[in-house]
């Protein structure tokens, strides 16, 4: 029994000290080639680089097709009405003032001087204008104006009578209200504050300064 132990380790041992040749990377027989001159397989690349060697990167698309115009999103500033009071109203008229303060001084202009020449309507109209400017004598504001208790013979109590917008009257109303708001017309009457049809006679101690039409104007 020992016997054969000691010939199955002696037989171990022999398989251990045999030195065991690599394996050839050529044919049998032919010496191994250093790394560095070894002819490796030529495998095809796709073109990834450009010539210099630079990554080559895709371009984003464009849109070749001309952007769609923004012109009818854009709000195009009004043009500002030129030439005589007569063509600055023909340019301005309209049924809609545009705001509650040019209502109430169209309002004004209408109920006062429609039958009067458009230099008449102009001068009532900066009438009231002029007295929004008085510095706290008369209130700030065109519909404050008309309300004032005691001024305008058409107001009464806290709301103004209806006009019919399609009237051509009204219309020319609305354009004087506008060119006055603007300061785009000069009136003959000047910074006048007060005015009155010419069959009263009041006993007011104020400077006459125009007379337009059937009113006179005083300051």
């Amino acid at each position: 029994m020992l016997a054969s132990i000691r010939s199955a380790l002696l037989m171990i041992a022999a398989l251990t000290a045999t030195t065991i040749a690599p394996a050839k990377a050529g044919p049998a027989g032919e010496p191994l080639l250093p790394a560095t001159s070894a002819t490796l397989p030529k495998v095809d690349v796709p073109k990834l680089l450009d010539p210099q060697g630079e990554p080559s990167l895709a371009q984003p698309q464009t849109d070749a097709s001309p952007s769609a115009s923004t012109n009818d999103d854009v709000t195009q500033p009004a043009a500002r009405p030129t030439g005589d009071l007569p063509t600055m109203v023909a340019q301005l008229r309209g049924a809609d003032a545009g705001t509650h303060e040019l209502n109430c001084l169209a309002t004004g202009v209408y109920f006062e001087a429609k039958g009067e020449p458009l230099l008449g309507q102009l001068a009532v109209g900066k009438v009231i204008a002029n007295r929004t400017q008085s510095g706290g004598r008369f209130p700030g504001t065109y519909c404050g104006v008309l309300f004032q208790r005691g001024q305008f013979s058409f107001v009464h109590g806290h709301s103004l009578p209806s006009v019919q917008h399609s009237n051509s009257q009204w219309q020319t109303a609305v354009a004087i209200a506008k060119i006055v708001d603007q300061h785009l017309g000069q009136s003959v009457a000047g910074g006048a504050l007060f005015f009155h049809a010419r069959y009263v006679s009041p006993s007011w101690h104020a400077k006459r300064v125009a007379s337009i039409g059937n009113h006179i104007f005083y300051r």
